[in-house]
């Protein structure tokens, strides 16, 4: 497994719980201290670090010394190779979308041949 591979599977997974989730929506906007990011949820500290820290290893969040404050900071970075990943699939879903397409074409003008329009009338 490479190096790439072993990060996204990382990231998907620590991306998989919805509390992270919404821990990395509410990152976008600004650093947050762990206290500040246990806020809304209903647990204890320890488990909001326990997440802070499942999004760390996943290279999502990294956590600076500001003083006192240890701010937990959202890394974009690892979403670009999330996007190249999904993007690569993209692309290759559309390519086989676009033969299905080709090739149901090729069969509806073989099943049913563009008949000219009837020119004689009805006597």
């Amino acid at each position: 497994m490479d190096d790439h591979t072993e990060q996204l599977d990382k990231t998907f997974a620590a991306l998989a719980d919805p509390t992270r989730r919404d821990m990395v929506a509410r990152l976008a906007g600004a650093d947050a201290s762990v206290s500040e990011l246990a806020e809304p949820y209903d647990m204890s500290l320890q488990a909001v670090s326990k997440h802070v820290k499942v999004l760390e290893e996943a290279g999502l969040v990294t956590r600076s010394k500001d003083a006192q404050r240890r701010p937990v900071h959202l890394d974009a970075q690892v979403f670009g190779l999330m996007a190249k990943w999904i993007e690569r699939y993209r692309q290759e879903a559309e390519q086989r979308y676009r033969r299905l397409d080709a090739l149901l074409d090729s069969m509806d003008i073989e099943d049913n041949p563009t008949k000219a329009p009837d020119t004689k009338e009805a006597s």
